[in-house]
């Protein structure tokens, strides 16, 4: 019965430290605080406006690519107010599309909205990062999960946005995505 409940204790611990890991030092725990005082300022209404590409990959739970695609944007702001149309092309020859409402507070929190996206995203913009975190809801297709989702915003140097996001459910990561995004070339501007 001892060797039982070593083991047992064991197994908790582990399950304990695996957790407070991943709530106190990876990517979740991040906080837009941490950016406050770095690099250039990010400002979705600049940043994010116009005809912008992006291409990333999907990585699967088990930390392989399941998926690659390419996006266009067009991204519209009126003040506050913004929306960003994006079609986004799989490497299965899917397409699927989705249209941001984005709502920027002069405190600089982000109220988000999207048609497969649960109840409101928010987020909030500090320093040169931007997150937002959302409830998604996946295609009935793939199962029509509901997953917590977190995602970061990195502006470069340049002006390309690295973005990273990290889907879960249970709290266990079940997919994450890394993209760029970048203004549209000139002659996709002109083809718009």
């Amino acid at each position: 019965m001892d060797a039982f409940l070593f083991m047992a204790l064991g197994a908790l611990a582990m399950i304990a430290l695996t957790w407070a890991r991943s709530r106190y030092a990876g990517f979740v725990a991040q906080t837009p605080e941490d950016y406050a005082a770095s690099g250039e300022v990010f400002d979705i209404r600049t940043h994010l406006n116009g005809p912008i590409i992006c291409e990333g990959v999907i990585y699967g739970p088990l930390g392989r690519v399941s998926s690659r695609f390419v996006g266009e944007f067009e991204c519209q702001w009126e003040g506050n107010k913004g929306v960003m149309n994006e079609v986004f092309y799989y490497n299965d020859g899917s397409e699927q599309t989705r249209a941001w409402n984005l709502t920027l507070g002069n405190d600089g929190k982000i109220r988000a909205t999207a048609s497969d996206v649960v109840g409101e995203g928010t987020g909030q913009q500090s320093g040169d990062t931007v997150q937002l975190k959302y409830k998604f809801k996946l295609p009935d297709s793939d199962g029509g999960h509901v997953l917590d989702t977190v995602d970061w915003m990195y502006l470069a140097p340049n002006g390309t946005i690295v973005n990273r996001s990290q889907f879960r459910k249970y709290g266990l990561k079940v997919a994450e995505l890394v993209a760029t995004m970048r203004p549209a070339p000139a002659e996709m501007k002109r083809a718009a």
